[in-house]
């Protein structure tokens, strides 16, 4: 398991889109490769403070340990950063022209510093409408004791 470091991640999502997965490429209810991640109070404070969130749950131990949560948790939206940490830059999400159409989350559990996350991702479905392609994707993480604390579908207009 490795853990993420912020400054490795890639930023160039034209790198080798060449061997991104096309329109053709997606089958649909097969898992995409990822790789777990471990999440650090640091990762958790820096996250916080890039999305302008300064709440005592991320910043002060003593604090979080007062309040139902027992301790430090992470923003509820950090998913959206695990999405990119636990995928390669040949994720089919990262496709350049790829358009996200919408998606719903549902948390089940906080984040902690120490968790490891993983990723179950798949294509559920593709269709074409009025001339476009689109995917509808199914995405859950889960921490190192298996337990869902976040899942997700959304929808991706697709280049050919």
């Amino acid at each position: 398991m490795s853990e993420f470091n912020p400054d490795d991640f890639e930023t160039d999502f034209w790198k080798e889109a060449e061997v991104r997965a096309g329109w053709d490429d997606l089958e649909p209810g097969v898992v995409l490769r990822s790789r777990p991640v471990t999440i650090t109070k640091e990762i958790i404070q820096r996250y916080a403070r890039s999305i302008g969130d300064e709440n005592p749950l991320y910043f002060d131990e003593a604090f979080a340990k007062s309040t139902r949560f027992g301790g430090l948790i992470a923003p509820p939206s950090i998913h959206a950063l695990f999405l990119f940490a636990c995928t390669g830059h040949d994720h089919f999400m990262r496709t350049p022209g790829t358009i996200n159409m919408g998606q719903n989350w549902w948390l089940h559990r906080p984040v902690r510093p120490g968790d490891t996350i993983a990723l179950e991702a798949r294509c559920l479905d593709k269709l074409i409408r009025k001339g476009n392609t689109f995917a509808i994707h199914d995405n859950v993480f889960r921490n190192q004791a298996g337990e869902v604390v976040c899942s997700g579908r959304g929808w991706t207009m697709r280049p050919y």
